[in-house]
């Protein structure tokens, strides 16, 4: 006769055990992960004219991005190379995905209101597919990571002469 199966033991993480039943939320979930994958549809072109770099200073991460605009600044054609977490690549594909006609201005205050949401004083940023980085909310040392691409669009948007 078999005999019954063991209760699973609780693991733990630090010093604090985790009860099987502790509800949590899981950072690199499959749908993070695709979004990461999915950044290499947005590859880096160095034709086009505008190049901005950030660097995350809590882990390190880094992104270039290449933007192209319009006669009124708005983002016409984009593409980066990220050196980060699967958090900030995810991050950048999100922002990719929805650069295309966005402004300098646009892009800071969707970069402030996303600041706001990842630190818990404000409401997520009007930014198509940014409800996937939730779970990334309760991580802060991927915060930096996950501004990257806002910092980097920021960065090469500034590189820009002035329109006429």
């Amino acid at each position: 006769m078999p005999k019954p199966a063991r209760p699973m033991p609780a693991r733990r993480v630090g010093r604090a055990p985790l009860l099987p039943d502790t509800p949590r939320r899981v950072l690199y979930s499959p749908e993070i992960l695709g979004a990461a994958v999915g950044l290499a549809g947005y590859p880096l072109d160095p034709a086009l004219p505008l190049a901005g770099e950030a660097r995350s200073r809590s882990c390190g991460s880094t992104l270039a991005i290449r933007l192209a605009i319009d006669g009124e600044g708005r983002i016409g054609a984009a593409g980066c190379r990220a050196q980060a977490c699967a958090v900030g690549q995810a991050a950048a594909s999100v922002f990719l995905a929805a650069a295309r006609g966005r402004n300098a201005a646009g892009i800071a205050k969707a970069r402030k209101a996303l600041t706001a949401w990842l630190t818990g004083a404000g409401e997520a940023p009007d930014w198509p597919g940014i409800d996937l980085l939730d779970s990334a909310r309760a991580y802060p040392a991927r915060h930096g990571a996950i501004l990257l691409a806002w910092d980097a669009a920021l960065a090469a948007l500034a590189s820009q002469p002035a329109l006429r």
